[in-house]
């Protein structure tokens, strides 16, 4: 067969392109070669409440003599995942149309069944970050005041080598018992708000800023206080002060999944005047967390046990986070602008729902992104279809496939594929929610980008831990490559988020060399100026806010791609190849914004580099 009688990702056969919201007409179309001799078809829609349902499609016309259009329109009134295929009747029997890689539809039983997302009529997205940069900071490594700090528990090692390796010293089990502390603090983020506002930067996401005894502060100890080696509630209030004269908000990350054993609602180490979940049976936070057998045996995140789970269905849990008075609330009030969660994918939907009532009516602007490594529109968790995406949740994810996407490309150079995985996910994604997907192409979770760039084949291995530390050759080969991906990141569906250093060319391998200090006075001032250019063409350009992706091509070594709205076409066009390419651009009438020469339809490209081109109109 060497036709194609359906795609989903054309407007033609399906209209409006992606997800759609409840109560919108969706029209679909199937093309048919006269010869199959067609004398019925209709699509049939299967939803994740399994329902199914068929609908017959309307012979709509025929064109050019040889082909038989079919057409259909039909609406959802229910919010959620609805999988699709047709049926076509024919003399000779019936057969079926099914979907196959890139969205395209075969007359075959053996591919799979179309998604097709559908949103609540009432989700929206805050405007404020599409189009932004986010910038995320690791507070104890980003920038240290100098100024004195109060109540600092005294068994913190306080280091005053800043920039010195990180100490990752486990006991003979295994165990990390110490953490270095550097000091980073709001004050030390504050100084440095005109440093981030020339990177283009409109959001800074902070890790865990709450009360904690490890130096990433994802074991929670006090929820109503910051860190005291941070500052103080008043010094955070400044500090989102201070970044809003510049334009910049500040959002939070929300560890609500579990608290740290050595925390006033658990107090295993007994460091509180409180009577924790591990004290006594009788403690107020005793039905937060899952004991098997008290005190010793309980649930842990991910079996560590200096992080007990918590039961997020908990009414009292919930109260404490999304009540009038939460947390949720009290941290808005204080000046943050949104919640960044962890683990998301592990937070039930009875706490999610409660999460986004509280935290849109505080601040109906405010901005939730989730934790997702996965494609978060179909994602399954302890054996249930999540809904984070379909208006009632999260207003969107960091974006992993992307993110993979980016370095695997980088590292491999293999372009096939590429655009599909892109598309894919503004497919299934409610266009509110791809429109401020967290790009990001390195985290406090992984290693440097540009070791991982320039030395692919390392990773974490447990006890020997790569640290990142490379030759002159490999930092500029990795350097190149981060030059490449960066520009691809910034110019993709999304909002792309640069991890502190990462633009200062600060490398590092496996935690905690991925959590250095900031280079202070050592910035790589090239790359720095790269990146200040990548801000800069997205705050001018508003194509980059909302603007549609369109697949150019992906072949080759070389993906390009276009992102078209606004009133604005940008293309992007990049070459992995180990040669300089002469690209053949789709028609004239691009010039380059980044300095390379276009004659005509022709782009030199040299090897390992991004252009990034406008259509003149």
């Amino acid at each position: 067969m060497d036709f194609i009688p359906y795609n989903s990702r054309l407007t033609y056969h399906k209209s409006p392109f992606g997800a759609v919201c409840e109560g919108e007409r969706v029209t679909l179309r199937i093309v048919l070669p006269r010869s199959i001799c067609c004398t019925g078809a209709s699509v049939i829609v299967n939803s994740d409440s399994g329902k199914s349902q068929i609908y017959p499609m309307t012979w709509e016309r025929m064109e050019n003599n040889d082909e038989e259009w079919w057409r259909v329109t039909l609406s959802f009134e229910e919010q959620g995942l609805y999988w699709y295929h047709f049926a076509i009747a024919q003399k000779s029997g019936g057969s079926v149309i099914t979907r196959f890689d890139n969205s395209t539809g075969r007359i075959s039983a053996d591919g799979t069944s179309f998604q097709l997302t559908v949103f609540s009529k009432d989700f929206k997205t805050p405007d404020w970050i599409k189009g932004s940069v986010i910038y995320q900071i690791f507070p104890d490594r980003f920038c240290n005041s100098g100024k004195k700090k109060n109540g600092v528990p005294a068994d913190r090692v306080l280091r005053s080598d800043w920039g010195g390796e990180p100490m990752w010293e486990p006991d003979e089990n295994g165990k990390i018992t110490k953490y270095d502390f550097f000091g980073g603090d709001f004050k030390g983020i504050e100084q440095k708000l005109d440093y981030l506002e020339s990177l283009g930067v409109g959001c800074i996401y902070l890790n865990p800023i709450f009360e904690a005894h490890s130096n990433h502060r994802y074991d929670t100890a006090d929820y109503e206080k910051t860190d005291p080696l941070l500052g103080t509630k008043k010094d955070f209030t400044e500090l989102c002060k201070a970044a809003a004269k510049r334009n910049i908000r500040i959002i939070l990350d929300g560890v609500f999944s579990h608290t740290g054993s050595d925390s006033k609602y658990f107090n295993k180490e007994k460091r509180y005047n409180t009577v924790g979940a591990y004290n006594s049976e009788n403690s107020p936070y005793y039905e937060w967390y899952k004991f098997k057998n008290f005190p010793d045996e309980y649930d842990c995140w991910w079996g560590v046990d200096i992080l007990p789970e918590i039961n997020e269905e908990n009414d009292g849990y919930i109260n404490y986070m999304a009540g009038e008075n939460g947390i949720l609330r009290k941290w808005l009030k204080a000046g943050a602008s949104g919640w960044r969660l962890d683990v998301a994918d592990e937070l039930p939907d009875k706490f999610l729902d409660a999460l986004r009532s509280a935290v849109k009516d505080e601040k109906s602007d405010a901005f939730i992104l989730g934790e997702v490594w996965e494609d978060a529109s179909n994602k399954i968790s302890y054996g249930k279809r999540r809904r984070y995406l379909q208006g009632g949740q999260l207003d969107s994810v960091m974006n992993y496939p992307f993110a993979d996407l980016l370095i695997n490309f980088a590292v491999s150079g293999n372009a096939e594929g590429f655009n599909d995985r892109i598309a894919e996910i503004c497919e299934n994604y409610p266009k509110a929610a791809v429109d401020c997907l967290m790009n990001h192409i390195g985290t406090h979770d992984t290693c440097r980008v540009l070791s991982r760039l320039a030395e692919p084949e390392h990773g974490g291995n447990g006890m020997q831990r790569y640290k990142g530390v490379l030759s002159e050759d490999r930092r500029a080969f990795g350097k190149t490559l981060l030059k490449l991906v960066s520009s691809m990141q910034f110019t993709l569906p999304g909002v792309p988020c640069v991890y502190y250093g990462d633009e200062a060319g600060l490398g590092g391998g496996d935690d905690p060399f991925n959590r250095g200090c900031f280079p202070w006075g050592k910035e790589d001032k090239e790359l720095l100026e790269h990146f200040r250019f990548l801000g800069k063409l997205r705050k001018e350009h508003k194509v980059f806010a909302q603007g549609d992706f369109i697949p150019v091509s992906a072949a080759l070594g070389c993906v390009a791609y276009e992102r078209r709205g606004c009133g604005e076409s940008i293309m992007t066009v990049a070459n992995r190849n180990n040669h300089s390419i002469v690209y053949i651009l789709p028609e004239e009438g691009y010039s380059s914004l980044t300095g390379e020469t276009v004659t005509g339809r022709e782009l030199y490209l040299e090897k390992e580099t991004a252009a990034i081109l406008i259509k003149q109109r």
